[in-house]
């Protein structure tokens, strides 16, 4: 006599693992709410402490490395990353209201992307045409965020100088914090704020340099600090860089280097900083190495 599969084993099964998934979005959900009586509680400590900043980029950086070297599974990292992306935006948003201005000069479909995969949809989204456009927005707000292509055509030459002074927005995040060659949102772009006491990473700082001319020294002058010229523009009847260096090499630094290759009229300011540069070595990958 054949035998016959034994259905209402198979039934039972599925329900109790239907049964486990049930539990598991349970205990997800509370996990949530209670994170978000955490935050209640930051809210008021930063609150009896004469308040403080709502983002921390370091912070968040670190957060993401974690989640992708310890990620193992069928679930992709892009929906692992993409989930912890809104949770932490979005509680963000919960302690101190903000909107994401973005340059879509570049095109609108991938800046957008990029905002709804970093900041969720409940995060209001405000293009504008142009670097300057965007840099004013969040000079003016109360602690709206900025983002920029961090490469890419510069219609508006170097944008970089408006980040340049005390009281201007400064460069606070390169995203994604995690790169690898499929991520869906992985335009690089700078997330631009106004200057926080704490809370930035100081791993790799950025610089515009302003020169009367160029120099063929001046590349190996940047390849002996370690640094990197991202982009270069006319500016003011001059030469502007963009330029990013370890976090150990300073202004003076430059200038200095830059003045015994015989370029003395150099005038180097600090516009920012993010954290180290990470990447996959391969696609979806569970392998993890930083970037040089």
């Amino acid at each position: 006599m054949r035998d016959t599969p034994d259905l209402t084993s198979a039934a039972d099964t599925l329900a109790e693992l239907r049964g486990e998934i049930d539990r598991i979005d349970l205990e997800m959900h509370r996990l949530l709410m209670q994170r978000g009586e955490i935050i209640d509680r930051l809210i008021a400590a930063k609150r009896a402490q004469g308040g403080g900043c709502a983002f921390r980029p370091d912070r968040e950086a670190q957060m993401m490395r974690a989640l992708v070297e310890r990620h193992r599974g069928l679930l992709p990292v892009d929906a692992v990353e993409g989930i912890w992306r809104v949770i932490v935006s979005t509680f963000t948003y919960v302690q101190a209201n903000y909107s994401v201005h973005a340059d879509d000069s570049g095109g609108d479909a991938q800046m957008r992307d990029s905002a709804r995969f970093h900041f969720g949809f409940t995060v209001p989204y405000a293009p504008h045409h142009g670097a300057g456009a965007v840099i004013e927005a969040v000079a003016a707000s109360a602690g709206d965020l900025g983002m920029l292509r961090a490469t890419g055509a510069l219609a508006e030459g170097a944008w970089w100088m408006r980040l340049i002074g005390a009281d201007a927005p400064k460069i606070i995040a390169r995203l994604p914090f995690v790169e690898r060659p499929d991520h869906p949102a992985g335009l690089p772009v700078f997330i631009v704020a106004r200057l926080a006491a704490d809370g930035g990473s100081s791993d790799i700082l950025l610089y515009a340099i302003h020169l009367p001319r160029w120099s063929h020294s001046i590349p190996a002058v940047v390849s002996t600090l370690e640094g990197e010229i991202l982009a270069s523009a006319p500016h003011a009847g001059a030469l502007s860089l963009m330029v990013a260096a370890p976090g150990r090499v300073e202004a003076a630094r430059f200038a200095q280097e830059l003045a015994g290759a015989g370029i003395t009229d150099s005038v180097v300011e600090l516009i920012g900083s993010h954290a180290e540069r990470y990447e996959l070595n391969e696609a979806r990958s569970g392998i993890f190495a930083p970037r040089n």
